[in-house]
């Protein structure tokens, strides 16, 4: 039979003809063998003329090979002619072992991928305030006809997990902070240094690695060298001011002395004080009475009868204005058991070192009165108001504050004082001994001089997104038109001082995805090597 004719052709499908849709074997290889069957030197070639012209034909029957248009075959394309009436399909649909080592070899990608955020992810996993890198994967699927739908290669996505909370781990360093809730610490890199003192980058960058410290230039920088941002604070309020962010920083300069402007002195006095000159037995012997006893000041020769006749008010150091220390000490004298009225008088020692004639106690200005019931009805308003001369040095005016039902008179076995309270708000000048994160994020320092002053607040940055925020090196994001614009708000409880919040990567986790990453590496791999077995049994067919 003529192998030209068509009836050898319909016998004999493939041989003598070209494969469907190998217009780019053509431009590439320039000819094709039509008699593939035979020994290497008597095969026949055609020129790309001739093959062009088989292509055209080829087209109109609407026929592709697996790999759709223009599929790159190897040197050996022309044994697959051999095959021609196999591989013809529909126009649109795809050469399934090509597609399959495609698929496979994304698959490997997809897996490495994985891989490399899970080994991130470990070599992490002590890191304070590491986040972890979670790999999703998406399906990539060719436009096709339902009836010829594919599974589809993949795609691996990153996706991060900014507010996930990691361990909380008690620290010995009152500087370390862990935000309890979402956020992060505003903060910023370091550019340089110019004359000693550091320049910063122009944007800010967010955090949640709070492993602050004071530098030596009194900068709160964490362990990957961003420094801490946040708002100054009134010293008398306590309060931010201001709304624009800066850089925190320490100021080293002494706590400046304040004189005392008021004492809280509470307390209950005793309807029969025990003084050393009362007897029971006696009427009014309780009480401070003689001329000697009852003026405005008490003589140092007068001292000893004046002590018998009180009681202890104890004792109490007030500043002026300039830090000076005033030692006072004050005494309870009873003046009056009127029922219904009976009044107290308070004295201060007012010249330690007086002799003779010399004042050495001194009335305050006014007295004390107390009901039958032993509530205080004056001085009214609870207040009394003096200026202390202690000895040449003088502080005040000072408001001793009783408060309205501070100070009372009731019975007493004791005959004596109880006080309550007795404090007072004065200082003396400090040096900075200590820096901590108090309540509500602000930051607190110590001074020698036993005061802690708010310095500043640590407000906390939140985002609509923040998973959508761009990594950086140090454990930093930086926000981006998907994560949206910080908004900063006040920490209240959720900064938790004395803190650090460790990686959120759990190795057991991680080790349990590596298994399936590697399982699925290797499944991609045998997919590919399977594809290769089948590529190869059909160059066999034609040997």
């Amino acid at each position: 039979m003529n192998k030209s004719s068509a009836a050898y052709r319909e016998k004999n499908p493939g041989e003598g003809t070209l494969s469907p849709g190998l217009p780019a074997c053509g431009a590439e290889f320039g000819s094709f063998c039509r008699t593939p069957g035979k020994p290497h030197p008597s095969r026949r070639r055609v020129e790309s003329k001739y093959n062009y012209k088989l292509l055209k034909n080829n087209k109109r029957n609407s026929g592709t090979n697996y790999a759709g248009k223009a599929l790159r075959l190897t040197g050996d394309a022309w044994r697959i002619d051999r095959m021609a009436g196999f591989f013809l399909l529909p126009e649109g649909a795809s050469m399934g072992i090509f597609g399959a080592m495609t698929t496979a070899v994304s698959g490997l990608s997809a897996q490495s991928y994985a891989l490399e955020n899970i080994s991130g992810n470990i070599a992490n996993s002590r890191t304070t305030g590491f986040k972890r890198v979670d790999t999703t994967f998406s399906t990539l699927v060719p436009d096709l006809p339902s009836r010829r739908a594919v599974a589809g290669s993949v795609s691996a996505f990153s996706r991060g997990t900014p507010t996930v909370l990691g361990d909380f781990l008690p620290s010995q360093i009152p500087t370390h902070i862990a935000i309890s809730g979402e956020g992060f610490f505003a903060v910023k890199e370091r550019t340089a240094f110019v004359d000693g003192s550091p320049v910063f980058a122009g944007s800010n960058v967010y955090t949640r690695r709070g492993d602050f410290e004071l530098s030596n230039n009194g900068y709160l920088v964490n362990g990957a060298g961003y420094y801490l941002e946040g708002y100054p604070v009134d010293p008398n309020t306590g309060s931010a001011t201001g709304s624009a962010l800066q850089i925190l920083r320490v100021p080293s300069d002494n706590l400046p002395a304040r004189a005392t402007t008021q004492v809280s002195y509470r307390g209950n006095l005793p309807q029969y004080p025990s003084t050393k000159n009362a007897d029971i037995t006696v009427p009014g012997s309780e009480l401070l009475s003689g001329a000697a006893y009852t003026g405005a000041t008490i003589a140092a020769s007068d001292e000893t009868g004046f002590i018998d006749r009180t009681i202890s008010g104890q004792s109490l150091t007030v500043y002026n204005s300039i830090g000076t220390p005033i030692d006072v000490q004050m005494r309870w004298g009873k003046t009056s058991n009127a029922a219904g009225a009976e009044t107290w008088s308070l004295y201060y020692m007012s010249d330690r070192n007086a002799a003779g004639a010399a004042p050495k106690w001194t009335r305050m200005t006014n007295a004390v009165t107390f009901d039958v019931n032993g509530h205080m009805t004056a001085p009214a308003s609870g207040i009394l108001t003096q200026t202390f001369t202690v000895s040449g040095a003088t502080s005040g005016p000072i408001d001793i504050n009783y408060g309205i039902t501070g100070l009372t008179q009731f019975s007493d076995k004791n005959g004596t004082l109880s006080v309550n309270t007795l404090n007072q708000d004065g200082y003396p000048s400090g040096k900075l001994s200590d820096v901590e994160i108090g309540e509500g994020g602000r930051l607190m320092g110590t001074y020698s001089n036993g005061q802690t002053v708010a310095l500043a607040q640590i407000p906390i940055a939140q985002f609509p997104a923040d998973s959508l925020m761009k990594r950086k090196d140090g454990g930093v994001f930086e926000e981006t038109l998907e994560s949206g614009q910080p908004i900063f708000v006040d920490a209240g409880r959720d900064l938790v001082g004395g803190t650090l919040e460790g990686s959120n990567a759990d190795i057991a986790d991680e080790f349990s995805k590596m298994i399936v990453t590697q399982q699925a590496y290797s499944a991609n791999t045998r997919i590919i090597t399977t594809a290769q077995q089948m590529l190869t049994d059909v160059m066999n067919i034609i040997r």
